[in-house]
C-alpha cells in the first residue's frame, strides 16, 4: 500500500520542491497537499498540479485541520506552511504567532484527537538563535537562543509546542532548526531573489544597472533548497523524534555573506557595470550578523551531506528569475 504523505504549505518555496522530491520516488507514495481554496498561489506547483490530491484547509481553523488529517490518515507529515519572510513580522507579531504557532497546535491536536500514529515534521530556523558573539560560534543544538525578531519568537514556540507533544503523548515529532536555503521559487522578498530579480530586469532593459538592497554583511550557511527536502525526508526515517537536529551545509564552500552573493550575482550577468547602494527601506531594525551552523549531529545521525554548490545555488536562482520577468508574470 502507498504510503500517504500531507504536505502543508505545498504551493511554497520549500513545500513545492518536496512535492517534486516526493512524486520522484514514484508508487510508493501518495501525496495530498494543502491549500486555501482560491487563495493559494499555484505557480511553484503547475507543473505537477494534477499529480497532488488537494485538500483545501486553513490550517487557522482547528476544526477543519481535524477534518483534514482524519480524512487524509497520513503516514508522513511534512508541516511546511509558514509566514517565513522575517521582516514583516515586526509590523504583524500576532500573525506571525497565529500561523506559525497556532496552526502547528492545530495540526498537533488533530493528529492526536485522530490516535495518528503518523510521523511529523517541523522545521524551525536558524533565526531562532538571534544575535549571537563570534566566540558562540559555530552554533550548536544546545546554543543559547537570543531571538530579535517576532518571526524567530513564532519559530521557537512552533518547535517547543511540538517537543511538548512529543514529551506528553509519545507522538512522532521530528523536530530541526534549517539554516539559509536558497534556489529557485523562492519569492524576491528574500535577499538573494530579490538581487537575481533586478539584475534579469536590468538584463531585459526593464529597470537601470543600478540595484537596490538592504544590509549586506551578515555570514550565513547557504545549502540548495533541492538539497534540503532530501535531508528533510531523511530525516523523518533516521532521526530520533523529540530531539532537535540542525540542517545546513557547514563546508567551507557554503559559508558566505550576503555581499558576497551579491557581488556573484552581478558577476553572473550579461551587463557589465552593474552597480549597488544600500536603501534604508530595505534595512531591517536588528541584524542577525551570524548564522553558521555545526551540523555534526544530524551528520551523523543520516549521513546527509549536501551535494549542489553555493555556485549552483546563485545560478539557479538567477535562471529562474530570467525566466520569470522575461515571461512578465511579474
Amino acid at each position: 500500500m502507498p504510503e500517504r504523505i500531507l504536505v502543508t504549505g505545498i504551493t511554497g518555496f520549500v513545500g513545492s520542491h518536496l512535492a517534486d522530491y516526493v512524486l520522484a520516488r514514484g508508487a510508493s507514495c501518495e501525496l495530498y497537499g494543502t491549500r486555501r481554496w482560491h487563495l493559494s498561489r499555484m505557480d511553484n506547483v503547475a507543473h505537477i498540479v494534477d499529480r497532488i490530491r488537494w485538500r483545501d484547509c486553513n490550517l487557522l481553523d482547528p476544526s477543519a485541520v481535524r477534518d483534514l488529517v482524519a480524512d487524509v490518515r497520513p503516514d508522513r507529515v511534512f508541516h511546511c506552511a509558514a509566514e517565513s519572510f522575517v521582516s514583516p513580522s515586526w509590523g504583524h507579531p500576532s500573525l506571525y504567532m497565529d500561523v506559525n504557532y497556532k496552526a502547528t497546535l492545530h495540526l498537533l491536536e488533530a493528529l492526536r484527537s485522530c490516535s495518528s500514529q503518523a510521523t511529523l515534521h517541523i522545521p524551525g530556523s536558524g533565526e531562532e538563535y538571534g544575535e549571537l558573539l563570534p566566540e558562540e560560534l559555530p552554533i550548536r543544538e544546545e546554543t543559547i537562543l537570543r531571538p530579535v525578531n517576532p518571526y524567530a519568537v513564532s519559530k521557537i514556540a512552533q518547535d517547543l509546542i511540538g517537543y511538548v507533544y512529543f514529551k506528553s503523548y509519545g507522538m512522532r515529532v521530528i523536530r530541526t532548526r534549517t539554516f539559509n536555503h536558497e534556489g529557485p521559487r523562492r519569492e524576491r522578498v528574500f535577499g538573494i531573489p530579490w538581487y537575481a530579480y533586478q539584475i534579469a530586469r536590468v538584463e531585459q532593459g526593464k529597470q537601470e544597472p543600478r540595484l537596490e538592497v538592504g544590509h549586506l554583511d551578515d555570514r550565513r550557511n547557504f545549502t540548495h533548497v533541492r538539497d534540503i527536502v532530501e535531508a528533510y525526508w531523511i530525516a523523518t526515517e533516521k532521526c530520533e523524534p523529540g530531539e532537535l537536529y540542525l540542517i545546513g551545509s557547514d563546508q567551507g564552500g557554503h559559508v558566505h555573506t550576503f555581499r558576497e552573493a551579491l557581488e556573484r550575482l552581478i558577476e553572473m550577468s550579461t551587463v557589465e557595470g552593474i552597480t549597488y547602494e544600500t536603501v534604508p527601506k530595505y534595512v531591517r531594525p536588528t541584524q542577525v550578523p551570524n548564522l553558521v551552523a555545526d551540523i555534526t549531529k544530524f551528520r551523523t545521525r543520516t549521513g546527509w551531506r549536501s551535494k549542489l554548490s553555493f555556485g549552483e545555488i546563485l545560478a539557479d536562482t538567477l535562471a529562474f528569475w530570467r525566466a520569470r520577468v522575461a515571461s512578465e508574470q511579474i
